[in-house]
């Protein structure tokens, strides 16, 4: 089996970069026919962890007048969830009668979400949509929040690779690694 060091966790190999780059092209022809007759949809990408997959995601999209945009928000320290959404760096556009696709990284608890979703609505997002690469549903914890894409779900186990770190380490890596200490 094969095994990675980040930091001072060991990760066993979890995902391949060709399963995950099969399912983000998915993903994006689903966003593409959803959105194709909305006007300047506005993406959010969730930092640090999304911008990997936000990146691979809004290159396959055929939504020629797309925008992109980007917020940060912390929720983890270490492998664990504090349970705590801190805003880090906040949004600078105007979402205003816009329709908001958000690009999250990794949905477990989905307090993230759940907060983030209804910041937007509060500044009068007109649509709100939450894409996610990946889904815990062990974890989550607000039965009522809608996912509208998920490229894939994943057991509750700590992850890195693809833009997810360990204590910010890890995210260069082109394919998910399961923690395995």
């Amino acid at each position: 089996m094969e095994t990675i060091k980040v930091s001072d966790r060991t990760f066993r190999f979890y995902l391949g970069r060709d399963r995950i780059q099969a399912e983000v092209a998915r993903v994006a022809r689903e966003v593409s026919k959803d959105l194709e007759s909305v006007a300047r949809p506005l993406f959010v990408c969730v930092l640090n962890g999304a911008f990997v997959f936000a990146s691979d995601l809004f290159r396959h999209l055929t939504l020629p007048d797309a925008e992109i945009t980007f917020i940060r928000m912390k929720s983890y320290e270490g492998t664990r969830t504090t349970g705590k959404v801190k805003t880090i760096v906040g949004l600078i556009e105007s979402v205003v009668d816009r329709d908001v696709v958000i690009v999250e990284d990794i949905v477990d608890s989905g307090y993230t979400m759940q907060r983030l979703v209804a910041q937007l609505g509060d500044l009068g997002a007109r649509s709100i949509k939450v894409c996610c690469l990946l889904k815990k549903p062990e974890a989550l914890k607000v039965p009522d929040l809608q996912l509208d894409y998920v490229a894939l779900e994943i057991p509750n186990d700590f992850i890195v690779g693809y833009g997810l770190d360990y204590n910010e380490q890890g995210r260069y890596l082109p394919d998910i690694w399961v923690v395995s200490d």
